[in-house]
């Protein structure tokens, strides 16, 4: 694939509309391939500033530095004003903002904003079952229990121990990746979304989905969760105990790949299926073989890696639909709930980032 071509594109999608999101964000999918506009509420903002960080880094455009600056004012705020903190998605939102922004500038306030951040979702753990809880009231029983999307969330811990020494937030990600691994993988390296704990007992209960087909299947997005957390907690761990579930996992997503690489929404289906693609889940499962790649190369994953980044950009960007204000098309946010193949603000923004690291093998992370 061309990848300074893919990257041009991508540019000049995002560049058109940057004055539109000046003051906001885009939302959580499109509408017929457009993005409406979105206060900071949601769990999904902070791809849209990490798309911003992205582009600066990649082309050096002050218009993209002076709205990602901009945009980090508005988590700054939303840090100030507490809205929409009580969750597990707290990397989501602050790793591709405050944390971005410190790498790249120094800003002193944004160090402190993504320590807060951390901060926050350190309060979501729960250190009898040693896991973060992904929603809803600490001391609610039908609420005891993790998802498998916190992989991606526990970097911010991981960060926010390096930077300030305090080991307590390194504790806390290590504690719940290990609980991750134990649980939420099954036996055959396929993953479930969501795991219950008995919360007077602490005994594992059952694995279920929230997004994928039915509980004994394996989410897709899920799945490529797992890929990229478990790459991502190596870096920051180094647990030799990792790489051989980070190979499994890894393998039983490519596996189940179709012919041209794009997985469908849950990995249970295939080509003849007649269901969506989540075209989300192949980048989000490209920048976790890019990860780990720099560590633990890998022939077939990092040629299934290259099989998919060519799909996606020859089949399924936005190139034919010029009214569109976004990037991958294809994107899956919940079959299960009734949504249409749209793009997505994370599948944008992991789009971009798989196509940084096979630009700059040397980038450094935001996660």
């Amino acid at each position: 694939m061309n990848t300074d071509k893919a990257i041009l594109y991508a540019y000049d999608v995002v560049k058109k509309s940057l004055d539109d999101f000046y003051d906001c964000f885009p939302t959580e999918q499109s509408e017929n391939l457009v993005f409406g506009k979105f206060e900071n509420v949601s769990w999904t903002t902070g791809f849209y500033e990490g798309i911003l960080w992205l582009l600066y880094e990649l082309t050096e455009d002050k218009k993209f530095y002076r709205s990602a600056k901009h945009h980090s004012a508005l988590f700054h705020k939303r840090l100030q004003d507490r809205v929409e903190l009580e969750h597990h998605d707290m990397g989501f939102l602050f790793s591709l903002s405050s944390v971005a922004d410190y790498k790249i500038t120094g800003d002193e306030q944004a160090r402190l904003d993504g320590i807060e951040a951390a901060e926050w979702l350190l309060r979501r753990y729960q250190p009898k079952g040693r896991f973060i809880q992904a929603w809803g009231a600490m001391d609610d029983p039908e609420s005891y229990r993790f998802i498998v999307d916190c992989m991606l969330n526990i970097p911010l811990l991981f960060w926010a121990s390096e930077t300030t020494g305090d080991s307590k937030y390194y504790n806390a990600a290590y504690n719940h990746m290990k609980t991750s691994i134990d649980n939420i993988i099954r036996h055959d390296a396929s993953s479930y979304h969501t795991f219950f704990f008995d919360p007077v007992t602490n005994k594992p209960l059952r694995g279920e989905t929230h997004q994928g087909f039915s509980d004994d299947s394996c989410w897709a997005r899920g799945q490529a969760w797992a890929v990229y957390g478990l790459a991502l907690c190596y870096r920051y761990t180094r647990d030799e105990a990792i790489l051989p579930l980070y190979t499994r996992v890894t393998e039983y997503f490519i596996d189940h790949l179709p012919v041209d690489f794009v997985p469908y929404w849950d990995l249970i289906f295939g080509d003849g299926s007649g269901e969506p693609r989540d075209t989300s889940a192949a980048a989000i499962a490209v920048c976790g073989i890019l990860e780990m790649s720099k560590y633990h190369e890998n022939s077939v994953f990092s040629d299934a890696a290259q099989n998919m980044m060519t799909s996606l950009s020859e089949k399924y960007t936005t190139k034919s639909f010029p009214e569109s204000n976004g990037i991958l098309k294809d994107g899956m946010y919940s079959r299960k709930h009734g949504h249409e193949p749209e793009c997505t603000s994370w599948g944008d923004y992991f789009y971009l980032e798989a196509l940084m690291r096979m630009k700059n093998k040397d980038w450094n992370p935001y996660w």
